[in-house]
């Protein structure tokens, strides 16, 4: 190729790719976020939310404890799977088996006890209120009854399930008398440090597993009928 002819091409050339250099350059400079000033979006991530601070808050599960023995109980199990924070994150009886002051309410649920009577899955597909005996109230229990009681499948279940109210009650709502899972009913009386459960101190209520509501009692329940018949 002739060089006087490839000469003016190169320049020609040479002048387009400055001037695309120059527009591009130009075209890169956003306004918005000039010295001074942040993209929209940094903004936004760098903001915290309070939305989120507040659900956090709301979801305490020591908020609403009552009874006279919380601040013992805190004091036994203050951090782990049987504290009040750590009972809310799972189920029922798995939230009592964690909780050390309810072995045996956990072994007589369990089938432990009993292998006819297994109660952990029906605790744990509904929501239910739960009023737990904690294991001093089953030390009161003659050992030659609580044996008996053992034994019998039928007599076990109803105990227990003399125990468990559908739905949850928070402690303002728990006071009144309510049909238990058993058909009979219970009677609540009393607020805040002085809740009654039939004939049973609350020691520790309100505490919350992730279907259930709690209060740790000091007595074992007898349903009527049995009562009657005992």
């Amino acid at each position: 190729m002739n060089t006087r002819t490839m000469l003016p091409r190169l320049g020609a050339l040479a002048a387009t790719v400055a001037l695309m250099s120059a527009c591009s350059g130009g075209m890169s400079e956003d306004p918005s976020t000039a010295e001074g000033e942040q993209p929209e979006t940094a903004q936004q991530e760098q903001e915290p939310s309070d939305a989120g601070g507040e659900e956090m808050g709301g979801m305490d599960p020591a908020a609403n404890l009552v009874g006279p023995g919380c601040a013992d109980y805190a004091e036994m199990v203050p951090v782990g799977d049987g504290s009040v924070e750590g009972m809310a994150q799972d189920p029922v009886s798995v939230a009592a088996s964690n909780n050390p002051m309810l072995t045996t309410l956990t072994s007589a649920v369990s089938g432990e006890l009993n292998p006819e009577v297994d109660l952990a899955d029906t605790l744990d597909g509904d929501e239910f209120t739960v009023f737990a005996p904690v294991d001093d109230a089953f030390a009161e229990i003659p050992e030659e009854d609580l044996n008996a009681l053992a034994g019998d499948a039928d007599a076990l279940s109803g105990v227990l399930t003399y125990h468990v109210v559908p739905g949850q009650l928070s402690p303002d709502e728990v006071a009144g008398t309510h049909t238990t899972v058993q058909g009979e009913e219970l009677e609540v009386s009393g607020s805040g440090d002085e809740l009654m459960v039939g004939e049973a101190t609350v020691i520790c209520g309100g505490v919350t597993t992730q279907n259930a509501t709690v209060y740790l009692i000091d007595t074992v329940l007898m349903p009527p009928a049995m009562a009657e018949q005992g």
